[in-house]
């Protein structure tokens, strides 16, 4: 009762973030549901179905990852002074994030099973009554135990997975300096992430498997969604290789990203943007490194798809969209995060006097030298995973 009060008294910002995770989740559910048609409309066709399953993996991960990052910079969730008075200490802070979870991510799996519904026909009155009734078996009965299962796994996965990350945060946040809202004192900057150099390790490994899988003739094909087969299952492999690289690698880029704008006698601009993306750099690092996974993998099933192969299927390209916005939306989750973090800091600089012009510079510079860098880096993995699917 208290998520659901504070649900309905929140930010519209963060009511917006909330839907976002209700939309993904609903477009998880309903991929998962499609599944389930396609397996009772071809009974026959077990391992094609089990393979459609394996791929709603993929989006069931990155509406997971935006969950988590919505309940991050939730300030509903967020620890204050004298909440432990009233019975919410960081156990039950923990709880309340993972219940405000499951109840977007449950409205969003819940609108899955109605739009379903109509597509196949059991529900009408509205426009495209039964329009996909040949698409989602819509002759035969569906199991209930089935959808439950199905539809269970975006608020189980996405809830368990955000009390799993805030409660370390919260329980380290409940120091009394910690929980208040006033500015705290400047400090070194964070220490380097220590991820990069296993994220450079797994990025040219992946790369490696991808190109000697794709030129090895003797593998056995693993299908891709929207009629594309026989792609090698090494090929898949250095795909997830290289995208967790990416994301091991953000932090620590972004943290190098702002040493460089220190170097060789900085001034004021640069020396804030510096500061800020040594800071960030582990909060919007990763998400990231995410995104140009995400980009690059787009880039490359472009080409792909785009020479003459089989066309995109309906259901893939809603995978595709699902995992792209989440990437996006989880970027902009943490840049908003990181904005309200700093903000004492940039009240603190505007009360002694600093002009408006210098927060805009810094912003901009620090969104160049990171576009400076993710950029090149996106194009040429993207170019390095497409080259070896092309020359097959």
């Amino acid at each position: 009762m208290l998520a659901l009060r504070l649900a309905r008294g929140a930010h519209p910002l963060v009511q917006l973030r909330r839907l976002l995770v209700a939309a993904a989740s609903a477009g998880t559910g309903f991929l998962f549901l499609c599944t389930l048609g396609y397996a009772l409309g071809h009974p026959e066709s077990s391992g094609d179905a089990l393979l459609r399953l394996a791929w709603c993996l993929v989006p069931l991960a990155a509406t997971v990852y935006l969950a988590v990052a919505v309940a991050r910079s939730d300030p509903g969730t967020r620890p204050r002074a004298g909440l432990s008075a009233v019975g919410l200490g960081p156990g039950r802070l923990t709880l309340l994030a993972s219940v405000s979870t499951a109840v977007a991510c449950t409205l969003g799996s819940s609108l899955a099973l109605l739009f379903f519904l109509h597509l196949r026909g059991d529900l009408t009155g509205l426009p495209f009554d039964g329009a996909g009734r040949g698409l989602l078996a819509a002759d035969r009965p569906l199991p209930l135990a089935a959808t439950l299962t199905l539809l269970s796994f975006v608020p189980l996965a996405a809830s368990t997975a955000s009390a799993l990350v805030l409660r370390p945060r919260i329980l380290k946040a409940g120091r009394p300096d910690a929980t208040t809202d006033e500015p705290q004192e400047l400090k070194e900057p964070s220490p380097a992430p220590g991820g990069l150099p296993w994220g450079v390790a797994l990025l040219a490994a992946g790369l490696a498997v991808e190109t000697y899988a794709a030129h090895a003739r003797s593998g056995s094909g693993f299908p891709m969604p929207g009629g594309l087969g026989g792609s090698p299952s090494g090929v898949l492999a250095g795909w997830a290789l290289t995208a967790v690289g990416l994301a091991m690698a953000g932090p620590g880029l972004t943290y190098l990203c702002g040493r460089a704008l220190q170097a060789v006698r900085p001034g004021a601009v640069r020396l804030l943007a510096g500061r800020v993306l040594m800071e960030e750099s582990g909060r919007i690092g990763r998400p990231l490194g995410v995104l140009c996974a995400v980009a690059s993998g787009v880039y490359a099933a472009t080409v792909l798809y785009g020479g003459g192969r089989p066309a995109l299927g309906p259901m893939s390209a809603l995978g595709g969209l699902l995992v792209v916005g989440c990437a996006l939306a989880t970027l902009a989750t943490a840049a908003v995060e990181a904005r309200q973090v700093r903000r004492h800091t940039q009240t603190a600089l505007l009360r002694l006097g600093a002009p408006a012009t210098l927060l805009r510079g810094s912003a901009a510079l620090r969104a160049g030298a990171l576009l400076a860098v993710f950029g090149p880096l996106t194009w040429a993995v993207a170019e390095l995973s497409a080259t070896p699917l092309l020359s097959r």
